[in-house]
């Protein structure tokens, strides 16, 4: 799939890590989350994308946007987390793939740019060898994520009190 006119698809760096968490951030703030939680662990987060991206533990692909060839604002982004799991029934790749921080600035949604976003980020998948790909969606990228074939399953969670000292 194409991206439309004036649009342009890059990998990240670590010093879009920021960049990055800033639209993580925004993206909890549209599904409910509390600003001010967030704004308490963005820099924890900058640093954690910074440390993922150098690692290449974590591959982000952006969006910019921008005409005449100059380098645009950064509109969009996802990315992927490569994790080592141990071979199942499913596999016998140690591989997998959960992406997260998929994000279109509101201004920007309706060009399918989530969709191609996630195209691009499957495409990187394919070419690892990995053949399981997770994600957590929320009600408004459910039905991107459906029409490219995943399926909801069964995931449970537990958040830990923290330790008194």
């Amino acid at each position: 799939m194409t991206l439309p006119a004036g649009f342009t698809l890059r990998p990240a760096t670590p010093a879009d890590a920021a960049t990055i968490q800033a639209q993580r951030d925004a993206m909890f703030v549209d599904m409910g989350s509390d600003p001010a939680r967030l704004a308490a662990v963005h820099d924890a987060g900058v640093a954690w994308h910074t440390r993922t991206l150098a690692a290449g533990t974590y591959t982000g692909l952006l969006v910019e946007h921008g005409e005449g060839g100059h380098r645009g604002e950064v509109i969009a982004g996802a990315g992927v987390l490569w994790n080592d799991f141990p071979p199942n029934a499913d596999t016998d790749s140690s591989v997998r793939a959960y992406v997260l921080n998929v994000y279109v600035r509101p201004e920007h949604r309706g060009r399918r740019l989530a969709r191609m976003l996630m195209e691009a980020a499957l495409a990187e998948c394919r070419a690892r060898g990995v053949d399981i790909v997770t994600l957590t969606a929320s009600d408004a990228g459910r039905p991107t994520y459906e029409a490219l074939g995943f399926v909801p399953q069964r995931e449970m969670k537990l958040l830990l009190p923290p330790v008194n000292p």
